[in-house]
This record gives structure tokens, C-alpha cells and sequence, in this order.
């Protein structure tokens, strides 16, 4: 039996078009599988009933009379990934047995330690607990939270690596992609998150979408010469 041109043509095509599938799988998988988080503390704000991912540190950061505040401890790509305090930010339950007094305000506190899964080698996390400071006026909320939460430690660009002495080591570390919770090999003790940058999701970055691309142009340009030859 003879086969058209165009018989002979969709044969290349479909397996031109198989082969650029197989492989624009490979590259999306191997985007998702390189994707790492960080281990740290995230400082969060109450918007109403809802948390929402602060912008800035908790040593600018000077709350108002009646504010919740959250911290988070896990492992998390960026802002957009960090896990939230797993406690409703409620000041009137908080500060409940914490009656108003004048010249000071109080700050609700909800210090989430996190889950075993994002705790550190060779520790386990304490339980999560609510406060109320009451402080001076002008207090930051890291001075609300040294008040009910000592012992504090920070790095030199003032990121908080523990609260309540946990974790023992460690701060903002930089852990595998591959969902095993250790240390990177290139990852230092004091590194900070990474930023949210808009390639956060875990997916391909833009070198592995140009690669992609650029696939697709030789396919095509191959699919072109095999007709011009017909």
C-alpha cells in the first residue's frame, strides 16, 4: 500500500510531538524537584479573622493597643508558601484574664513551634501557646514578644532564630528540595528566606521554559525542511 505525502508527513509529526511531550515532562518534574524551603520563624499580623504574612520585622513593627500577632515556625519556599499560626487570632480570648491598665497596651501573641515534620534534627517542637503582653506604648512587637517569651535569639541582620530557646540551632537554614527536611549542601546557618520573587510555586524556572522552547522551535524547523523535501 503507497502513503500520501501527508501520510508520511503525520508520521515524523506524531513522534516529533511525542518525544517534545516526554521531554517537557522531564523538565517541568525536574523544576518541582529542585524547589527548596527554609526553616524559620515567620511573623504574621491579624487582618480582621484571617492571617496575613507581615511586611515587615517585628523590631520596626510598633502594634496599637488591641493587636494579635502571630509567629510560625516551619519550613517554607517564600511568603506566598509560609505555613500560618494554627490558632484564630482572637484578642478578646487571649487577653481575657489581662485587664486593661493606663500607660501601657496590651498585644495578643499566638507562638506556633510548628510540627515534628518541620522541627529540626534531634528536637521536638514545644506545644503552641497564646500571650498577652502588656507593654510600654511605644513597644515593637519583638519587645512584646521578649516579654512573655524569653529567652529570644536573633542573627546579625536582627531575622529571630528562636523564641523560647527552640530551636537550639540554627536560623532561616536553607533545606533539601526532596522532602527530607535536611540541611542543603550549600546552605549556611544564618542564611535568610529566600524572597518571594514570583517563581515560587515550585514549577519550572525560566532557563527550563527558554530549554523548552527552544525544543519546539528545532521541532518545528524539522517538521518545515521535511515538507520542503516533498
Amino acid at each position: 500500500m503507497t502513503r500520501t505525502p501527508s501520510a508520511l508527513l503525520r508520521s515524523p509529526v506524531a513522534a516529533l510531538l511525542a518525544v517534545l511531550l516526554a521531554a517537557s515532562g522531564v523538565l517541568f518534574g525536574a523544576g518541582g524537584a529542585q524547589a527548596a524551603g527554609y526553616r524559620y520563624w515567620s511573623f504574621w499580623e491579624a487582618d480582621g479573622k484571617s492571617w496575613g504574612y507581615a511586611t515587615q520585622g517585628p523590631s520596626l513593627v510598633r502594634p496599637d493597643d488591641g493587636t494579635v500577632q502571630g509567629f510560625r515556625f516551619a519550613v517554607s519556599e517564600d511568603s506566598a508558601d509560609a505555613d500560618r499560626p494554627r490558632h484564630a487570632p482572637d484578642f478578646a480570648a487571649i487577653c481575657a484574664d489581662t485587664p486593661a491598665k493606663g500607660g501601657a497596651k496590651r498585644v495578643a501573641l499566638v507562638i506556633d513551634p510548628g510540627t515534628a515534620e518541620d522541627a529540626p534534627d534531634g528536637e521536638k517542637p514545644p506545644a503552641l501557646r497564646t500571650a498577652c503582653a502588656q507593654v510600654a506604648p511605644d513597644a515593637s512587637s519583638a519587645e512584646a514578644l521578649a516579654s512573655v517569651a524569653k529567652p529570644l535569639r536573633y542573627d546579625s541582620s536582627a531575622m529571630i532564630c528562636a523564641i523560647s530557646g527552640y530551636p537550639k540551632s540554627g536560623c532561616g537554614e536553607q533545606v533539601s528540595g526532596d522532602g527530607s527536611g535536611k540541611p542543603a549542601d550549600d546552605a549556611s546557618a544564618s542564611s535568610a528566606p529566600a524572597a518571594d520573587d514570583g517563581d515560587s510555586g515550585g514549577g519550572p524556572s525560566a532557563g527550563l521554559l527558554l530549554g523548552i522552547g527552544a525544543v519546539l522551535l528545532l521541532g518545528i524547523a524539522a517538521v518545515f525542511q521535511a515538507r520542503r523535501r516533498r
